[in-house]
């Protein structure tokens, strides 16, 4: 059990190591635990923000499957973190590489200062994280990239460079979606007001995922802020002015491409840099991304919300960037941090940077790409869904139930009724769209039976 008290103004006193006598005394403020804990629940908020997000970009028939993704990838990882996840990314006698079991189920993670920052409790430093296992290299004190000076303030490389490598290797086993490469299956996002929602909900998580990682309230988390706001809307508007030089229209997607691709850029770089700075990181973070989505139709390769062009080379870019970029008066803003870059004549940052990321990069490609072989030849498992599943959609096929109260008609590329294609990219015009709500897969397939147009009821 934890030995705390409290002082007449509510400080936390824990007293997590008697036999230390006084070094075994740590006093936490309330102001940096409150700020820590509620950046944490900011964090949260991004998970449905994902799925919104994503839901918004897919096709209608399989809009609820992520939404259901979101939150059940949120609880499953949640669930993972408390028995070994923690400990094997912040155990105290890990290696350089990954930790051990020191803290499975969370045993003694309490009072005591945390790996992180000696300002809040371990149990609170727990509570914010939830990145392993390349977060032991970078913020885990016996990590090879924290030993060497790696920067990165909030997840350039465990989170981002990590998840839109690992998005790559599920586009590559998986292969080609049915009718990958052909007109109808060039299709525009089901839902934009889905996206743009999205889209707020992680701008605004962001602010705890940036601002947090301080793991403080003091100037230098209040600079994550700033600095993380206009990388944003930088990225936002680059990207959105890129699109619009080939299509002439202002694109709400691509404007929430670039904002993603801001924030993605400034993560790495948002307690080490200025606010110039974070223009500049926006600003080439989002034409990397931008010019990046070609990848995957230079390899044929059918990533569908562009993960790897968003987060992967994202991910790279900020990490370069902010070797480039990092001030040593910045990260002095809250009186006890140091580390600077290129402009501050520290050269070699630039070539830790880029060991980091290539590294993670690697790493995320070979292990994703190794778990997703083990886990389809697993007898009862696979990855991919049989061809009516695809057919028919995955809300109706794997949950049985949908995100809207109807199914449009036209469920896969092989209906052939072209006379309303000119309205929208699926036939939510048509008066009869409910009626292939359960049809099987074999009559999904059949030509919609011909019907008078209605009027648009936004549906």
């Amino acid at each position: 059990m934890p030995n705390v008290t409290y002082t007449d103004d509510g400080t936390l006193v824990a007293n997590f190591d008697p036999s230390a006598g006084e070094d075994g005394v740590a006093v936490f403020n309330n102001g940096d635990m409150a700020w820590t804990f509620m950046a944490g629940c900011l964090v949260m908020l991004m998970a449905p923000g994902v799925g919104f997000l994503y839901s918004g970009l897919l096709r209608r028939k399989n809009a609820l499957s992520m939404l259901f993704l979101a939150l059940a990838v949120y609880s499953v990882c949640a669930v993972e973190w408390m028995f070994w996840g923690y400990s094997l990314t912040f155990s105290s006698t890990g290696s350089s590489f990954i930790g051990d079991l020191k803290h499975f189920g969370l045993i003694n993670v309490l009072d005591a200062p945390s790996p992180g920052s000696s300002k809040i409790p371990e149990l609170l430093f727990c509570f914010f994280q939830g990145n392993n296992p390349i977060a032991c290299w970078t913020w885990a004190p016996n990590g090879w990239g924290f030993q060497h000076g790696d920067l990165d303030f909030a997840g350039g490389g465990p989170v981002h460079i990590s998840s839109g490598t690992a998005a790559l290797m599920w586009s590559l086993y998986l292969g080609r979606r049915r009718g990958y490469g052909t007109q109808k299956l060039a299709y525009r996002p089901h839902s934009v007001s889905h996206v743009v929602l999205g889209t707020a909900l992680i701008w605004f998580g962001w602010f705890g995922f940036n601002g947090g990682s301080e793991l403080a309230m003091n100037l230098r988390s209040v600079q994550a802020g700033i600095v993380t706001n206009i990388a944003a809307a930088m990225g936002g508007l680059t990207w959105m002015f890129l699109d619009y030089i080939y299509t002439r229209k202002y694109s709400a997607v691509s404007l929430c491409s670039g904002i993603l691709a801001g924030l993605v850029g400034i993560t790495p770089a948002a307690g080490f840099v200025g606010a110039p700075a974070a223009l500049a990181i926006g600003f080439l973070t989002a034409i990397a991304s931008n010019y990046a989505t070609g990848v995957k139709v230079l390899l044929k390769i059918d990533d569908a919300v562009d993960g790897f062009a968003l987060h992967g080379v994202g991910g790279f870019v900020g990490a370069f960037l902010t070797g480039l970029f990092a001030d040593t008066r910045v990260t002095s803003f809250d009186g006890y941090s140091a580390g600077g870059g290129w402009i501050n004549h520290n050269y070699e940052q630039l070539g830790w940077q880029l060991a980091s990321a290539v590294s993670a990069m690697a790493y995320a490609a070979v292990v994703t790409y190794l778990l997703l072989f083990i886990v389809d030849h697993i007898p009862g498992l696979s990855l991919r869904c049989s061809e009516d599943d695809e057919i028919i959609g995955l809300d109706e096929a794997h949950i049985g139930e949908h995100g809207y109260d109807f199914v449009s008609i036209r469920r896969e590329i092989d209906d052939t009724d072209d006379s309303h294609a000119g309205l929208s990219r699926t036939p939510s015009h048509l008066s009869n769209e409910k009626q292939g709500a359960h049809l099987p897969a074999s009559d999904a397939l059949a030509p919609a039976p011909t019907a008078a147009p209605r009027a648009e009821n936004n549906v």
